[in-house]
This record gives structure tokens, C-alpha cells and sequence, in this order.
């Protein structure tokens, strides 16, 4: 995401309407400075005033959570999709107290390339570098899986997780291991 960040410090929820008309996150404070929510926009303005407006259309969790937010803090985005990856790092990161969903486990799927002498590509929602080369995060699951296959019909690609050390070669027979068109 190549937008910049509009961190403000002081900003009171009664200046709500100031806010931008862009795509962004916006992160809601209490007065001790705390985050206790994040949440994501295609119009920033729209969406943070919907709490401030409808108090009566509004469950009883969320009329308390706005009757803590003393601060406001936003992040303009290019589109909706970099605001979902935002807001789903921010909660992962936090864990503000009123976002309930997206602090499990559960994240985007991604795609990788295992280091390995004869490399997989797999898919993965859990993220260690060291294991190999990234690709993602997709949103959707199907387009990951509908890359997944692309890439397995274009290439070579061995789909088992023997392990393909020297001495494992040696001991048994690892053709099966490999796909073969």
C-alpha cells in the first residue's frame, strides 16, 4: 500500500464530519489511548458518522464501545481490498477489545514456494519466511486455488511431501514423487 498514513492525534468524535470521503481504516481510542476497535471503509466519513448518527439502530455492544471513543485515527487507502488487508493486520496486531471477529487464528490463505531441494508450491495461512517464497494474501480462496492449479498445469510441480533427501532417494523408489504430465 503506497498511501500514507493521516495519524491524528487529538482528533474528538465530535468532528466526525471533517473526515475524508476516501476508502481507508479507522481506528476508534478510549481516553487512555487505548485501541479498542478497528474497522475498515470504502468512505471513511459515511462510515464512522453511521455511529455517531443512528445511535438507535445500533446494538447495545456497539452503543457502548462509541460511548468510549475519545480519539479517532484513520488511514486513507488506495481501494477497499488494501483496506480489508489493513484492517486484518491492525486486529491481528492489537487485538482491540470490540473485534471480536478476525482475532482467531484464521487469516488469508497465501501461496508458497517451499526451499526445498525439489520445491513445492503450496498454499498456507500461516507465514514463516524462512520456509520459503510468498505470494498473497488472497481474499478469495478460489482464485488462490484457481492459481494453484494454473501453476500446476503449466509446470512440473511435485504435490507430495516426502522428504526428497539424498538418503531417502537412495533407500526408495522417488518417481512417485514427482508429477509427470
Amino acid at each position: 500500500m503506497s498511501s500514507g498514513e493521516i495519524s491524528l492525534t487529538s482528533y474528538k468524535t465530535e468532528d466526525v464530519l471533517l473526515l475524508p470521503n476516501d476508502p481507508g481504516v479507522y481506528r476508534f481510542k478510549n481516553k487512555h489511548g487505548k485501541l479498542i476497535y478497528v474497522g475498515k471503509a470504502k468512505d471513511l466519513k459515511k462510515r464512522v458518522a453511521s455511529y455517531f448518527n443512528r445511535s438507535n439502530q445500533l446494538s447495545r455492544k456497539t452503543i457502548k464501545m462509541v460511548g468510549e471513543v475519545a480519539e479517532i485515527e484513520f488511514t486513507i487507502v488506495n481501494s477497499e481490498f488494501d483496506a480489508l488487508l489493513l484492517e486484518n493486520n491492525l486486529i491481528k496486531e492489537n487485538q482491540p477489545k470490540y473485534n471480536i471477529l478476525l482475532k482467531d487464528d484464521k487469516t488469508f490463505p497465501y501461496i508458497v514456494i517451499l526451499k526445498e531441494q525439489f520445491p513445492r508450491i503450496i498454499s498456507t495461512r500461516k507465514v514463516d519466511r524462512t520456509k520459503g517464497e510468498y505470494f498473497g494474501p488472497y481474499t478469495s480462496v478460489k482464485a488462490m486455488k484457481n492459481v494453484l492449479q494454473l501453476l500446476r498445469q503449466l509446470y512440473k510441480i511435485r504435490t507430495c511431501n516426502f522428504d526428497l533427501s539424498p538418503q531417502n532417494i537412495r533407500k526408495r523408489n522417488s518417481r512417485s514423487a514427482l508429477n509427470t504430465i
